[in-house]
């Protein structure tokens, strides 16, 4: 050993098989040695990761951004589920508003769209706040809807976080809730008590008969319009709206008078329903009674009948 020789570099790239996962990992080393106390040391170890694998963030701005939701909502213009779907990234999450069902998949979030794209829905950002990182910007706030296929309007809270895939910033999770004072005892307004109704009708286009059961309280009391039966347990709800939604109903509010109590409210009048599966059109009057309930309103009672002049005939 030529005793001059005091430091050695060695610089290059390296490759790590980690034992536990089998993943293998590259990166770049600069190793410096010194001989020292008769042995050769490290005194320097310079350690980073291949130049390909640092992820450049893509520039984006608050307005495109925004623009984002405006994608989003011509997807739902198109009236294809599949289009919506391809909106959300490869590992997307929809938390949505009326379905209990986590959407974690593609084949699940078409699922909910080919339900609520029924209503016609178009969606409008009232406010919202934006946040923007390397390759991911989240924009939450309150947005509302208005259903084409009734003209009624409903408001929600949503998140969205885009990431950039593929060249393409896309929804990797997506989170709709009710509005906080839907879920509120007081104060009970007129336009939230028939936006209740709009929540049961938003159950219906899921066609999920646990979604509408869902609407309804404990103790619940349902007489529907076409069955004897009065269901008055959830099990009896829930096995009505099994053969109703078949039909593909979707309600329209004709007329409505609504009285307001402390934690109750009602709401009765004359509604409409056309279903989707025929295209046939059914008018019946309707009472519902809501209470506040676990922190929800939900439906007590819900009386449902066929118009007098259906029995009667006209006067």
């Amino acid at each position: 050993m030529n005793s001059l020789i005091e430091i050695v570099s060695s610089t290059g790239i390296y490759e790590f098989t980690m034992g536990t996962t089998g993943a293998k990992v590259k990166g770049r080393y600069s190793f410096i040695y010194v001989y020292e106390d008769d042995e050769w040391k490290i005194a320097h170890h310079h350690s980073s990761v291949m130049p390909e694998g640092i992820v450049k963030p893509e520039p984006i701005t608050k307005d495109e951004i925004r623009s984002l939701f405006g994608l989003w909502n011509d997807a739902l213009a198109t009236e294809d589920p599949k289009k919506v779907a391809d909106r959300y990234s490869k590992r997307g999450v929809l938390l949505p508003t009326v379905s209990d069902i986590p959407r974690t998949d593609y084949p699940k979030i078409v699922d909910y769209f080919k339900h609520f794209l029924k209503l016609k829905p178009q969606g409008e950002i009232l406010e919202g706040n934006i946040m923007i990182g390397a390759n991911w910007a989240q924009d939450a706030g309150i947005y509302e809807f208005t259903m084409g296929t009734t003209g009624a309007k409903v408001k929600g809270r949503y998140t969205y976080v885009y990431v950039f895939e593929d060249g393409e910033w896309k929804i990797s999770q997506h989170h709709s809730s009710v509005m906080p004072e839907a879920n509120k005892a007081a104060p009970m307004t007129e336009e939230r008590a028939r936006n209740l109704f709009q929540l049961w009708n938003m159950a219906l286009a899921t066609e999920d008969p646990d979604a509408v059961t869902a609407r309804y309280s404990k103790n619940a009391v349902l007489l529907p319009t076409v069955s004897d039966v009065p269901r008055t347990t959830p099990e009896l709800i829930n096995d009505y709206f099994v053969g109703f939604l078949e039909k593909k109903p979707q309600g329209e509010i004709l007329e409505s008078t609504i009285h307001m109590g402390h934690n109750w409210c009602q709401d009765m009048g004359i509604y409409e329903f056309t279903m989707g599966a025929t295209g046939d059109k059914v008018k019946g009057r309707y009472s519902f009674v809501y209470v506040f309930e676990d922190g929800q309103w939900k439906i007590a009672h819900h009386h449902s009948s066929v118009m007098p002049e259906g029995i009667l005939g006209p006067n």
